[in-house]
C-alpha cells in the first residue's frame, strides 16, 4: 500500500517537474515530503533535472542549495529560542536595552518581538553592501550596526507588517552579542549538531573545496561580483558580512531541510524536546501575531487566505517560509505534513520569477495525491 501511495504521488510529480524545467522555471529541483505521526511516518525525496541549464550535473539528494531566507526561521529564530531558554534575552527586550548606542535612535523602543513578526517599522531592504565592501572585513559588523542605527521607521511599530531583511540582520547581531559566539558557530552548536544535521544544513561559504562543485547548485551570474556563484551566498549584504548573517547565509540539502521541518513538527506536537529550546516557547512562536494586515507568526509565516504559496489546502495554523533563491518549506500540524522545495530558480538570473505559479501547484499536487486536500 505504501509503495502504491508513493507511486501515485511520484507519477504526478514526474509530470509537473519536467514541465517546469522545460518552461525554465528552474534548471532542476529537489522536493521532499514527510507525513504521518512518528510511528507511521512516511517520507518521499525526489530530485529532478540538473543544477544548470547546460545539464552538466544532475540534481542529487546531496546537492547543496543556497537556502536564502530560510535562514530566518531555521537559524536565527531558533537561535533566539535558545537564548530565551538560557534567559539571556526576553521577547520584550528593546533594542536600546541590548545596544546602548541605540538609545538616541528613532528605533530605540523596538522590541525583539516586533522584529520577529516583521512589524518593527523597518523598510524591506537596503543595499548596505555597497558601503560595507569598502571596509576591512573585521569592521563590517560594527559598520552595519551603525547603518541600522541611522534608519528611520517607515511606519509605526506594530501598526502593520513589512517583510524586512533589516530586522533579521539586527537579530543576527543580537544573537552574537548575547551568546558571545559567531552566529554560524552558535547555530551549529545549539541547533544543527544536536539534531545530527550539521553536515546537511550549515552556513557558507561552502565553495572551499570540501564540497565538490558538481554538488553545488549555482545561483545567479552576479553583476556585482561578476561571476556565477557556486557555494557563495547569493544575497549581497550577507556576502559583505563574510557569508554569515541573520537574514541569509544558510546552505543545505533536501534531506537536511526536511528533517529540520520534521523536528519542528514533532516539537510542535509535543512529541520531542530539543535540548536547547523549549517546545512551549516554539509553539508560541508558531501562532500568527495580532498585527493588522499581517500573516506573520514569530520568525515564521502563515498561509494567506488567498494566493498562498502553499496552495489552497493548507490549514490556517500551518507555518512556513520562502527563500529568494527558489526554496521553501511548509508544515501543516493538522495533517502531520512537511513539504520542502529546493531549487535555484535564480540561475542564471534573479529576474526569473516563474516559480510563483509553480509553488502552489506543487503543494496542491502533493496534498491532492495524499488525499489531504
Amino acid at each position: 500500500m505504501e509503495n502504491n501511495t508513493n507511486n501515485i504521488i511520484i507519477s504526478k510529480l514526474y509530470k509537473i517537474f519536467p514541465q517546469a524545467i522545460q518552461q525554465q522555471i528552474f534548471p532542476g529541483a529537489a522536493m521532499a515530503i514527510a507525513w504521518g505521526s512518528p510511528e507511521k511516518r512516511k517520507r518521499i525525496i525526489q530530485t529532478f533535472g540538473h543544477t544548470t541549464y547546460s545539464q552538466e550535473n544532475l540534481v542529487e539528494q546531496a546537492t547543496v542549495y543556497d537556502l536564502a531566507s530560510l535562514t530566518k526561521p531555521l537559524a536565527t529564530t531558533l537561535a533566539i529560542l535558545s537564548l530565551l531558554k538560557e534567559e539571556r534575552i526576553k521577547l520584550s527586550d528593546l533594542l536600546s536595552d541590548i545596544f546602548p548606542q541605540m538609545r538616541d535612535s528613532s528605533l530605540h523602543s523596538i522590541s525583539i518581538h516586533d522584529i520577529l513578526c516583521h512589524s518593527a517599522g523597518f523598510s524591506a531592504y537596503k543595499p548596505y553592501y555597497l558601503e560595507l565592501v569598502g571596509l576591512a572585513a573585521q569592521k563590517r559588523k560594527d559598520a552595519l550596526l551603525g547603518l541600522l542605527i541611522k534608519e528611520s521607521p517607515v511606519y509605526e511599530s506594530g501598526s502593520t507588517s513589512i517583510y524586512s531583511d533589516l530586522g533579521f540582520m539586527l537579530l543576527g547581531l543580537i544573537v552574537e552579542k548575547k551568546s558571545g559566539a559567531e552566529l554560524n558557530n552558535f547555530f551549529k552548536e545549539k541547533i544543527a549538531e544536536p539534531l545530527g544535521l550539521a553536515e546537511k544544513i550549515f552556513y557558507g561559504p561552502v565553495g572551499s573545496g570540501k564540497i565538490k562543485k558538481q554538488l553545488l547548485a549555482p545561483t545567479e551570474d552576479c553583476p556585482f561580483r561578476k561571476r556565477v556563484l557556486y557555494g557563495e551566498v547569493s544575497d549581497e549584504n550577507t556576502h559583505a558580512l563574510g557569508g554569515v548573517a541573520g537574514h541569509a547565509g544558510l546552505f543545505g540539502t533536501i534531506s537536511g531541510v526536511l528533517e529540520m521541518g520534521v523536528h519542528l513538527l514533532d516539537q510542535w506536537q509535543g512529541r520531542e524536546e530539543h535540548l536547547n529550546y523549549l517546545a512551549s516557547d516554539l509553539r508560541q512562536f508558531l501562532i500568527r501575531q495580532d498585527v493588522p494586515g499581517s500573516t506573520w507568526a514569530l520568525g515564521f509565516d502563515t498561509p494567506s487566505s488567498t494566493g498562498s504559496s502553499g496552495g489552497r489546502y493548507l490549514a490556517p495554523t500551518s507555518v512556513g517560509h520562502l527563500g529568494f533563491t527558489g526554496t521553501s518549506f511548509w508544515i501543516d500540524p493538522t495533517r502531520d505534513l512537511v513539504m520542502v522545495l529546493l531549487s535555484n530558480r535564480v540561475h542564471p538570473s534573479r529576474d526569473n520569477n516563474r516559480i510563483r505559479q509553480f509553488r502552489p501547484l506543487f503543494h496542491e499536487t502533493v496534498m491532492e495525491r495524499l488525499g489531504l486536500a
